[in-house]
């Protein structure tokens, strides 16, 4: 199955019946089984779908992380497929913003530093009034010269945030980025997500188990077996669920 969420003029991620697979012969196992799909700039997607659907391949794959066995990624008009690991891990310091359930901050750095750290490692100068702007945007209300540790969980996965915007990114990913927080912090969290979007134009794809951090997407792609399983278009909470209830029935 195919789906597309942008045309060729606006992609920012395209998979083209991208297969990954581990193993070989009976023990083989099918991550990812022909995903075709674009997502355009400026939008933000989820991607939902039951433990070993593929979630996390699918993000890997998108972000040059994880090769795939079969078919090509592009970033935006740059094809990631086949590339060396030298020329990916400049492509992903450049182009795309990383943020995690575990935040990955480091504790040796100020927040301030943590944010501009992706800057300093591409060797890239930066703008204190853009810099001001991201934290004002993620709602980041702490001195940037406090270490991470001192933060809630809330506050550090701000930081992760303004650390992926800071390089003006092709792409945003997120890897079930409200997972370790409760359920106001996440909120807020997936607010200052939403900002950016609505912002910036800022691209965003999120892989989530929850229907109500799906529902701050524009749209929510279901992975079934590797497979997608049809999408939901700006859709409540009860909504995104009642389809996953229905994923194994696809």
């Amino acid at each position: 199955m195919s789906r597309t969420l942008g045309d060729s003029l606006t992609t920012a991620v395209r998979m083209e019946s991208v297969r990954k697979t581990y193993g070989s012969g009976d023990t083989a196992v099918h991550a990812l089984d022909g995903v075709s799909i674009s997502l355009r700039r400026g939008s933000f997607t989820a991607v939902m779908g039951p433990s070993g659907s593929g979630k996390s391949t699918f993000l890997h794959c998108a972000a040059g992380l994880d090769r795939p066995t079969g078919g090509r990624v592009l970033l935006g008009d740059t094809e990631l497929t086949g590339r060396r690991e030298a020329e990916l891990t400049e492509l992903r310091r450049e182009r795309i913003g990383f943020v995690f359930q575990a935040y990955n901050l480091l504790d040796a750095l100020t927040v301030e530093q943590n944010i501009l750290l992706p800057l300093r490692l591409a060797n890239r100068p930066f703008e204190p009034e853009f810099l001001a702007e991201v934290v004002r945007s993620v709602g980041l209300d702490v001195p940037l010269d406090r270490r991470p540790a001192k933060l809630s969980g809330g506050q550090q996965q701000r930081v992760a945030i303004a650390r992926a915007l800071i390089t003006r990114p092709d792409v945003m990913l997120l890897d079930e980025p409200t997972g370790a927080l409760d359920t106001r912090t996440a909120r807020q969290v997936l607010l200052a997500l939403r900002h950016a979007v609505d912002r910036w134009g800022q691209t965003a794809l999120m892989v989530t188990h929850d229907p109500v951090a799906a529902s701050f997407a524009d749209q929510v792609v279901f992975l079934a077996d590797g497979r997608l399983a049809g999408e939901l278009e700006r859709s409540g909470a009860e909504q995104i669920a009642e389809r996953m209830t229905h994923l194994g029935e696809w």
